[in-house]
């Protein structure tokens, strides 16, 4: 398959070529576009045909449900049963945002989204490309993470092309990603308000309008035996060629240690990659060292996630030792997502 490649700046946006990418949506085709997240695969949702594909595309188990990326509240009425009043205030609140909602589904939504469940997962995402493809496709398209199904999620265009060049119809290049973690997923179609998927909105964040919300406990553990309503929830995720270490503590235990394991692997003839923060790259003399940025910013560590286990990915190393950070706020997210990396090798020090 060719696929081909079309660039918009999402300040200028050239609304022809998004008709392009509009057509191909409508034909049943598939779409990688960026939003402030990570990057989409997009094809109608409503098209069950066409959702197959993003499954063959990626490598995705079929238990795996998918979101719906929606261009306006009124578009969610045709896909859920109700919009609770929690619901509505959460997206007069955080849409357009990172926040995805699980509400009981309608007859019209296809099965193979919800993995068969009887809930749905819906978002608007903060982007101007997207919304306008949404808007101009008139459907609600699904869209996981345009990547091969496990690998690190992208973040620009060149990610995507790595992974899915010549399986799919069109990628949108419109830059890199803002955030650089997938939405946070709330679950409302139950009695508690809770957490599935941690992301750009955080626990704290939802709160403020939700007291008793409440997070899953197979957020900061691995489970392969849960029956997931979110993705992200199962199979090893984010994940690196090489092996990799996440190491928790106090962060003076955590460089001690990362620099004794280094040491000892570069004796054994491996190339070790340290994944670090601003403050503490400087205690490290052995292996190939990547700072994330500063720990009293945690919206960059986010950011540079998965363009650096990417990047080891390239420099062929064999082992990533990785600095945990503290759960705070947007860090039970970069937790999340570094724990599923290194498939629930966690070293607490």
């Amino acid at each position: 398959m060719d696929t081909r490649i079309i660039k918009i700046d999402e300040s200028s946006i050239d609304v022809s070529l998004i008709e392009e990418g509009a057509k191909v949506i409508k034909i049943g085709g598939l779409v990688a576009f960026p939003t402030e997240t990570v990057y989409g695969l997009g094809a109608d949702g409503l098209n069950e045909e066409a959702v197959k594909k993003i499954f063959i595309a990626k490598g995705r188990p079929q238990d795996n449900p998918l979101i719906l990326h929606v261009c306006s509240i009124e578009q969610v009425e045709d896909l859920v049963i109700e919009i609770p009043p929690v619901a509505k205030l959460c997206m007069e609140r955080f849409w357009p945002g990172p926040l995805t909602i699980i509400l009981k589904k309608s007859p019209k939504v296809p099965n193979i989204i919800t993995a068969g469940l009887d809930t749905v997962a819906i978002r608007m995402p903060k982007n101007n490309i997207a919304l306008e493809l949404i808007r101009l496709s008139n459907t609600p398209i699904a869209a996981p993470s345009a990547n091969t199904s496990g690998r690190p999620s992208p973040t620009s265009a060149k990610h995507v092309i790595e992974d899915l060049m010549g399986k799919i119809d069109m990628i949108i290049d419109g830059g890199n990603t803002g955030i650089g973690l997938e939405s946070t997923v709330l679950d409302l179609s139950a009695d508690i308000p809770t957490i599935l998927r941690p992301g750009g909105i955080t626990k704290e964040d939802l709160s403020e309008i939700i007291p008793n919300v409440a997070i899953d406990s197979s957020i900061i553990k691995a489970d392969e035996k849960i029956i997931p309503k979110s993705p992200g929830q199962k199979y090893r995720h984010y994940a690196p060629k090489a092996e990799m270490l996440l190491f928790t503590g106090e962060i003076d235990n955590i460089v001690r240690a990362i620099t004794d394991r280094a040491i000892n692997y570069i004796k054994e003839g491996k190339k070790v990659g340290i994944i670090c923060t601003d403050e503490t790259k400087g205690f490290y003399k052995d292996g190939i060292i990547i700072s994330l940025g500063s720990r009293e910013h945690k919206e960059t560590i986010a950011r540079n996630l998965f363009d650096t286990l990417r990047t080891f990915d390239h420099l062929g190393v064999d082992i990533i030792l990785a600095e945990g950070v503290d759960l705070a706020y947007l860090g039970t997210a970069i937790m999340n997502r570094m724990m599923k990396a290194a498939s629930g090798r966690i070293i607490k020090v």
